[in-house]
């Protein structure tokens, strides 16, 4: 438990064995985890049996897409706090109080590659992909605060998956989660400031994934995943949401 609250680390896997033990072990290993949940998205090879030999427990999730995955293992943590991250042994379970610090101040704390001094040799983390997503969440920070935001919030990085939120302010935008692919995470960060949940994005390690990325392999895929994120943004901005 982390100030005697339990904590729950949820991730999405899709085919994903050659990185998911080590991910879930280093997870449930940490002091304040309480339970890990991996939402298995139908792969096709070990992911789910060596997430549950090493101590997940592992919920399926028939549809495909990455977003569904997220959405389904947010929904499937029983904690008061919801640490949601990637079964890629990309990030780091140490960074967790990094994250936490803030938790009591913040409704959501999200974890961003933001600083070159915290990404090790090796990780997925390009000039064009840094490039694309401090460009996308600027436009998502001048859409949704305008001139406000210069002092109300810093956004660096539209994606970045590691973050928690509290159970309370996950239950007020789980039912509008409409992003089932790839651009999952601004869609949830959007929806939660039209909610008026507070945020804060704070820099954390990131270092080589095990295993291949299926969301931005090439730059063409990566591009295009930037559009899309930008017209979900666009859309979460304007769109009516039931009070």
């Amino acid at each position: 438990m982390y100030e005697d609250k339990r904590l729950s680390v949820v991730m999405p896997a899709y085919n994903e064995a050659e990185g998911i033990t080590n991910t879930v072990c280093e997870f449930l290993n940490h002091p304040w985890v309480d339970e890990v949940v991996v939402v298995d998205n139908n792969s096709q090879d070990e992911t789910a049996r060596l997430a549950a030999a090493a101590g997940a427990k592992v919920v399926r999730e028939p549809r495909q897409g990455y977003g569904y995955a997220c959405a389904t293992a947010l929904a499937s943590g029983t904690g008061k706090l919801i640490v949601l991250t990637e079964s890629d042994n990309s990030f780091h379970a140490n960074d967790l109080k990094i994250l936490l610090a803030y938790i009591d101040l913040f409704d959501m704390v999200k974890g961003a590659r933001s600083n070159r001094h915290l990404v090790e040799e090796g990780a997925d983390w390009t000039f064009v992909l840094m490039l694309g997503n401090w460009v996308v969440a600027k436009y998502m920070q001048i859409l949704f605060f305008g001139v406000d935001a210069l002092e109300d919030i810093s956004q660096r990085e539209v994606g970045g998956t590691y973050r928690v939120i509290r159970r309370e302010a996950l239950d007020k935008i789980l039912p509008y989660f409409s992003e089932g692919q790839s651009a999952f995470l601004p869609d949830m960060t959007t929806l939660a400031m039209r909610k008026g949940l507070k945020i804060l994005e704070v820099p954390v390690r990131y270092r080589r994934r095990l295993g291949t990325s299926k969301i931005t392999g090439n730059r063409v895929r990566a591009m295009l995943l930037a559009l899309r994120m930008s017209i979900i943004i666009t859309r979460n901005r304007f769109k009516r949401l039931p009070k």
